[in-house]
């Protein structure tokens, strides 16, 4: 399979910028995966295609303000730092720019000192290790000196630094939201949940993959990033039993999915456990924990598109996007949103 397989045409003027002012009044298309036809809906409409005894399942991971600004203490040159993995005691790993002034032993010092990252490793595609220097609690000060990583096709600037949240993001940790959850209002669960759907939560740090493109011809030869999963024996009790009863799982976003596709991969059912994932899911993958998805629309040439395809069949989902295009849909982390059914 080709990279060149999943692009499709996008006017530039249709990635969204800002979120809406209300998070539920996003269009839905909706896409039935046996016959590709397609629907029109809002997304407070996603409640007429959950039945009662469903399980909805939301990452409930929470963005770090990650992105720092700051200055090389030997120099005084401008060094920007996203901090993307906690390795252990205070050493991160982070995309840094421009990395090729930062190597070991480089100190940066952000806010005059308060915060201090001293590289321990340099690795590939502008990556070091950097051990972080501070007074009092790490959140607090990033906090105080951080912005939200919004992606780089995002020009704006973010008035309500919530509005990259989940209303219930909860496990600090990502470096980016996942964004089909952004749609959710805590009065639209509360409707899901009084129809007698269940919900859980799952916990996947979204990591580098997210700010990287796919760089290879044959997409079988990228290979994935790591990124840090869990999941509680009350998710997966309430899964096992969802399944046995003859009911569906629903998966909000496509790292709700990669979760529960290693662990169902890994152990054949669903149980408590945490770990890191690398899944690579790509057309002819069968899906074994989730029956359909609710997703955002994807930039071109990108894993996630081709893991919609594996769901849905590629067909299906350039179809879907062309109409989505004709129809003037917001794309990507601020747009609007998609339902597999």
């Amino acid at each position: 399979m080709q990279l060149e397989d999943f692009d499709y045409y996008l006017p530039e003027e249709l990635i969204a910028q800002t979120p809406l002012e209300k998070r539920d009044s996003s269009k839905l298309l909706v896409l039935d995966r046996k016959t590709g036809s397609i629907e029109h809906k809002h997304f407070t409409d996603i409640i007429d295609y959950l039945n009662p005894g469903d399980t909805l399942v939301l990452n409930d991971t929470k963005v770090l303000p990650a992105r720092l600004i700051g200055t090389k203490e030997e120099t005084g040159a401008v060094i920007e730092v996203l901090l993307l993995k906690d390795i252990q005691d205070d050493t991160w790993e982070a995309l840094t720019k421009p990395a090729k002034r930062v190597h070991v032993g480089t100190i940066v010092s952000f806010g005059d000192g308060l915060l201090k990252a001293r590289c321990t490793e340099e690795l590939d595609e502008g990556i070091r290790r950097f051990e972080l220097i501070y007074d009092g609690i790490l959140l607090e000060i990033l906090e105080k000196l951080g912005t939200m990583p919004l992606p780089p096709y995002i020009h704006e600037k973010l008035e309500d630094q919530n509005r990259y949240q989940t209303v219930y993001a909860k496990n600090l940790g990502s470096s980016a939201a996942p964004t089909a959850g952004l749609h959710f209002t805590k009065e639209l669960l509360s409707k899901i949940k009084n129809k007698g759907v269940n919900i859980a939560y799952v916990t996947l740090h979204v990591g580098l993959g997210t700010f990287r493109p796919v760089q290879v011809d044959n997409i079988l030869d990228h290979k994935m990033h790591t990124e840090y999963y869990e999941m509680s024996k009350e998710t997966a009790d309430l899964l096992t039993k969802t399944r046995e009863s003859g009911h569906e799982i629903i998966a909000v976003g496509t790292t709700s999915v990669r979760t529960l596709e290693t662990i169902y991969n890994k152990y054949n059912c669903f149980k408590e456990c945490s770990g890191n994932t690398d899944i690579f899911i790509y057309p002819g993958y069968e899906f074994k924990a989730i029956d359909h998805l609710i997703t955002n629309f994807h930039l071109p040439k990108s894993t996630l598109v081709m893991l919609v395809s594996a769901l849905a069949g590629r067909e299906n989902i350039l179809n879907a996007y062309k109409i989505a295009v004709e129809n003037k849909y917001r794309f990507f982390s601020f747009g609007d949103s998609m339902f597999i059914k």
